[in-house]
């Protein structure tokens, strides 16, 4: 007699240890998928009716980056239905199925519903598409970091989707460009990461010349301690995938400082000193952070019909070629040249700025959110809503969260 061989119920123990980063290494180790059933459950239905969990909204997310398939809630073999009772608790016909209410988009907090249908959404398995079988595609993990901006994304994927096809033989540059606070810097920053390639980020409002630039440290406190500079960095780097960002790219003090950006933009070598030899920088991708058009992007979003929906592929496009004159204005028509597209983002709608507000509560509230009840966070919520203001993004929404935990306190 054979025994019967059982799945390491290693997602299982992951999930139920309520550890993110346990969730992350199993998925990313490829022990489980994120599509494996975890009893009669799949993996997404077992984490959303896991009320011991205190890192829920995360660890769902975590399902969701790496491929969970919320059309599994729907199916009531993947998402059995609990029997509930009625009087005559001996009549077969007395119990009626419904989906546990956790793994119904009306059962969730408005994170949890933002991203579970943002996954579920047509326009995101298309985008995801275009960089499904490149080098890139675990940068579509980045929609579960960053809250809106989805046109934005759908367009970076189609030029990152064009790169690794090699239709374009110039190297990446990509501007972001818009209001503080609205995920620019976030997306920078999990770019790196997610490609799991080595980053380099420049404060541009420190350099003085072009001789500054490539002797910058590293700036940004997410990455490791380096005492490289970005010349230094380069060369460790030569020939290699990394990334190089610009934050801030238009508050630099003198604009001949971004002249040394020329000829790596265009022609993927860089001339780091006199008399040396040029250093292959092909595979860099350059992200700049600027707010250039902030004033621009609110007029056109406040010039819609709908201001609170998402933005729509036209509209988008309308506002970029609105925008791209406004940077050639600024950093000049013979470096914008040289960009490959330029990225605007915009104010929140108001799904978007509900999902920060939840996601605010989870952070802020540490263990008194274990007390608080979904209709406790849908109210706080919407008692925060007012308290955005579109200059200051996300940031005047965890304000007004925080505002709202000392009175719930």
């Amino acid at each position: 007699m054979h025994a019967i061989a059982t799945p390491k119920p290693t997602l299982l123990f992951a999930i139920a240890s309520d550890d993110v980063e346990q969730v992350r290494k199993v998925l990313e180790s490829g022990d489980a998928g994120p599509n494996d059933q975890v009893g009669p459950q799949s993996a997404l239905a077992f984490a959303l009716t896991n009320d011991n969990l205190t890192h829920k909204n995360e660890i769902v997310k975590a399902l969701l980056a790496y491929g969970a398939d919320p059309a599994a809630l729907r199916d009531p073999n993947l998402n059995p239905a609990p029997h509930t009772p009625l009087a005559d608790e001996s009549d077969v016909a007395s119990f009626i199925d419904h989906p546990p209410p956790a793994t119904t988009l009306e059962g969730m907090d408005p994170a949890t519903r933002y991203f579970v249908s943002r996954a579920d959404a047509a326009h995101t398995r298309q985008t995801s598409q275009l960089i499904h079988r490149s080098f890139f595609r675990p940068l579509t993990r980045v929609r579960y970091d960053v809250v809106g901006q989805d046109r934005a994304l759908e367009q970076l994927f189609r030029v990152l989707s064009t790169h690794s096809q090699r239709l374009s033989v110039t190297p990446i540059v990509v501007l972001l460009c818009g209001p503080s606070g609205h995920g620019k810097s976030l997306l920078a920053r999990k770019f790196g990461s997610l490609l799991d390639v080595p980053t380099h980020t420049v404060n541009m409002t420190t350099l003085r010349s072009t001789h500054d630039l490539w002797q910058s440290y590293s700036m940004s406190p997410y990455e490791e301690p380096s005492s490289n500079t970005l010349a230094q960095f380069l060369l460790d780097n030569e020939g290699k995938q990394c990334v190089v960002v610009l934050d801030e790219i238009e508050k630099t003090e003198n604009e001949k400082a971004l002249w040394s950006l020329l000829m790596p933009w265009e022609l993927g070598r860089c001339s780091l000193e006199a008399g040396k030899r040029h250093v292959d920088v092909r595979n860099v991708v350059w992200l700049g952070t600027s707010n250039i058009g902030h004033d621009l992007v609110f007029q056109y979003h406040e010039s819609r019909s709908d201001p609170d929906a998402p933005m729509t592929r036209e509209e988008y496009s309308d506002l970029t070629s609105q925008l791209r004159p406004r940077v050639s204005q600024c950093l000049g028509a013979s470096l914008l040249s040289r960009v490959t597209t330029v990225l605007p983002f915009v104010p929140f709608s108001l799904d978007e700025k509900k999902a920060i507000c939840a996601e605010a509560i989870y952070t802020l509230a540490g263990d008194a959110v274990r007390t608080m009840l979904p209709r406790d966070i849908e109210l706080m919520v919407m008692k925060a809503l007012p308290g955005y203001f579109p200059a200051e993004g996300a940031r005047s929404l965890y304000r007004a969260v925080s505002n709202q935990l000392v009175d719930y306190v």
